[in-house]
């Protein structure tokens, strides 16, 4: 695959999750909590039979208790990130779902402040406090806090850095975090089944199909990110993670039909504001240190030259890409 077909790819992944606001309802009538069943349930079966004839399953003998037990954490996360998006999106909360992954970058930043203890620069600091000052004007606006964003981006956020920790092959740990929540998965589904509250084998064979392919639309982009991670620039990456919250602003508006007052509007565009002011202060933290690895000694040369640029790039947009290059949610 070469990067133009990775690029290709990586577009592909975040305008399928982009697109998901429109999957989940077709669900109905599932509950939300039927629906995460089945969504856990499917991953995990597909995951397996993706890795099963591709590398096996050893690998998990090698994984150490310290690893599995972040797995089982990151587990436990993005179950609470699933089910919270679906619950939002069949509950016409897709516009505050979409709150929840444009807020995710800053949420990171302040993970990446208070739990590995990094400094940020003057324009990150103005980044998040522009990020505070649009949840206040939101909660204003909606007359609480809003939860449902809050709760996305602090989900994310956290696995995101509970993956990175982990340091486990993308693929094998969604296959890993699948297989912990599966169990607990199916009793629940076998449960809802026995007293006639499940959905499963009771509304036809079509929303029996749509239920499982639950699994495979998590896996597809899931794939699709895998591809374009290991070929294209953390940096474009950076930047092509909005498609997802644009696209789900867009189908909750225009599709769905959800309010968006002015008050609202302003809210959204203070986080807007701070992403063009973090985005743009990294990047050009980045071709900053690339300039000056660049200059040392033994880094001349065109090869050099494009080595601390993509090293640059890469750095300064790393606790951007704690939630998006490992989470793969919603």
């Amino acid at each position: 695959m070469t990067p133009r077909s990775g690029l290709a790819a990586g577009v592909g992944a975040y305008l399928l999750w982009g697109l998901f606001p429109l999957y989940w309802p077709l669900l109905a009538p599932a509950a939300p909590v039927e629906i995460l069943a089945h969504r856990v349930l499917w991953s995990a079966v597909f995951a397996a039979v993706v890795l099963a004839p591709a590398i096996g399953f050893r690998w998990v003998a090698t994984l150490g208790r310290r690893r599995a037990r972040l797995l089982a954490l990151a587990a436990a996360l993005v179950t609470v990130n699933w089910g919270t998006f679906i619950y939002a999106v069949n509950s016409s909360h897709v516009v505050e779902a979409s709150l929840g992954y444009f807020i995710n970058p800053l949420v990171t930043v302040a993970l990446a402040v208070g739990v590995l203890g990094e400094r940020l620069r003057r324009a990150q600091w103005a980044a998040v406090a522009i990020g505070a000052v649009a949840v206040a004007v939101l909660t204003l606006d909606y007359g609480r806090p809003p939860w449902i964003a809050i709760v996305l981006a602090l989900s994310f956020g956290t696995y995101g850095l509970t993956k990175k920790r982990a340091g486990v092959d993308g693929v094998q740990s969604f296959a890993f975090e699948s297989a912990l929540i599966a169990p607990l998965a199916l009793a629940y589904l076998l449960w809802i089944g026995h007293t006639g509250a499940g959905t499963f084998t009771s509304d036809g064979a079509g929303h029996a199909a749509l239920l499982a392919g639950a699994g495979v639309v998590t896996a597809i982009p899931l794939m699709l990110f895998g591809a374009a991670a290991i070929r294209v620039r953390l940096s474009t990456l950076g930047l092509l993670q909005y498609l997802a919250p644009i696209l789900q602003l867009a189908i909750g508006v225009f599709v769905d039909g959800e309010a968006m007052p002015l008050s609202r509007l302003a809210g959204f565009a203070l986080v807007w504001v701070a992403l063009l002011v973090f985005t743009a202060d990294a990047l050009r933290g980045g071709r900053e240190r690339a300039l000056v690895r660049a200059a040392r000694p033994g880094e001349q040369g065109e090869d050099g030259r494009r080595a601390t640029e993509q090293q640059g790039d890469d750095h300064v947009v790393e606790n951007v890409q704690h939630a998006s290059t490992v989470a793969r949610v919603p």
